[in-house]
């Protein structure tokens, strides 16, 4: 059973990072799958769904949440439905991620599942960060953004993940105790970080210490 919670801040190679590890352990990587689950379950559509998934950093919970769409963080984004709620989502998604850890493998891409699968020893839950000039630095060689709409989007998704784990889960996301594993995504290649992350996955699979 090889399950990965990952929460990456923005500009810390976490859209890289998730799906090559999914490769590396051979698992299915829960990006869009879980956004596509909580469409189902709220009876939204799949165009709905894929239209929120675009590679800001963050997925359709989160940005349905905090009301950023695109480069700027200012910008509203109303939910698909007026019957639809913040807590709708946050339940949608929790019950999403809870059914795939159920199955005993994924690499799953934000969502909170750190938080929401916290509890379930088998899930390496994993945070990659790094200092906020060289995740600018990065968000800028790998959006195409300019370095003002960088730092905005840095600041704007680095508030609103923390806001959205405290208001859903009461956990802070900078508490080292939430992961087994903190990794300076901006000090090493996104190899080496898959390599870090699957060996302590695969260590923990085979009843290894953490």
């Amino acid at each position: 059973m090889t399950i990965v919670a990952l929460s990456a801040a923005y500009g810390a190679a976490g859209s890289q990072i998730g799906p090559g590890l999914a490769q590396r352990l051979d698992v299915p990587f829960i990006d869009r799958g879980i956004a596509l689950a909580v469409a189902e379950h709220l009876d939204i559509s799949v165009a709905d769904a894929l239209a929120h998934e675009e590679p800001t950093g963050k997925g359709l919970l989160e940005r349905l949440l905090s009301g950023f769409v695109g480069a700027d963080p200012g910008a509203p984004a109303p939910l698909p439905s007026d019957t639809v709620t913040s807590e709708d989502f946050h339940q949608a998604a929790q019950r999403a991620l809870l059914a795939q850890a159920a199955t005993g493998r994924g690499v799953i891409l934000g969502r909170g599942a750190v938080a929401a699968l916290r509890h379930d020893a088998r899930v390496l839950r994993v945070r990659l960060t790094g200092p906020v000039e060289r995740r600018v630095e990065h968000a800028m060689r790998v959006r195409d953004l300019d370095r003002d709409t960088a730092e905005r989007t840095v600041r704007a998704l680095d508030r609103t993940h923390a806001d959205y784990l405290r208001q859903f889960y009461d956990v802070d996301i900078l508490d080292p105790a939430l992961y087994h594993l903190t990794i300076d995504a901006t000090a090493f290649d996104v190899e080496l970080c898959i390599e870090l992350i699957a060996s302590t996955a695969e260590a923990l699979c085979g009843g290894g210490e953490l």
